[in-house]
């Protein structure tokens, strides 16, 4: 299941088209029945989640919370009971970023919830191909 909270107002999000390219990617991921939580948000309340879970002070377009945190990128997930088909929740600030940011956000907040990472540049290439076979699809 797809779920998607807008507490922006102000900022119109056309959340069916979204969980469409969500759909879309979890497709070309190979988690097409995989449940995701996708909550676009303020400056304020991402830079709360930068700062207790990242240990910086700033608002950021997007946070990643993945639900399988030792998956390797490229790993396949093993579904030993419902709850294993949880990738996990990504947080973005619709301030930060604009909507058209949007598909490649959600590309790179699933790549995270899949085990890839950018803290090397060796990571940060391998997450870049995964990245671009994703949004292949889109």
């Amino acid at each position: 299941m797809i779920t998607i909270k807008n507490r922006l107002k102000k900022i119109k999000v056309n959340t069916k088209q979204l969980e469409l390219t969500i759909q879309k990617i979890l497709d070309a991921a190979g988690c097409s029945d995989f449940d995701i939580g996708v909550w676009l948000t303020t400056n304020k309340t991402i830079r709360a989640y930068n700062k207790k879970y990242r240990k910086k002070d700033k608002p950021t377009d997007i946070l990643s919370f993945p639900y399988h945190t030792n998956l390797k990128p490229g790993q396949k997930i093993v579904v030993k009971e419902q709850d294993d088909k949880n990738l996990g929740d990504i947080i973005i600030s619709l301030e930060y970023a604009t909507k058209d940011d949007l598909p490649v956000l959600l590309v790179h907040g699933v790549a995270h919830l899949l085990g890839y990472d950018h803290q090397t540049e060796k990571e940060y290439k391998v997450m870049q191909k995964k990245e671009q076979q994703f949004l292949a699809v889109l």
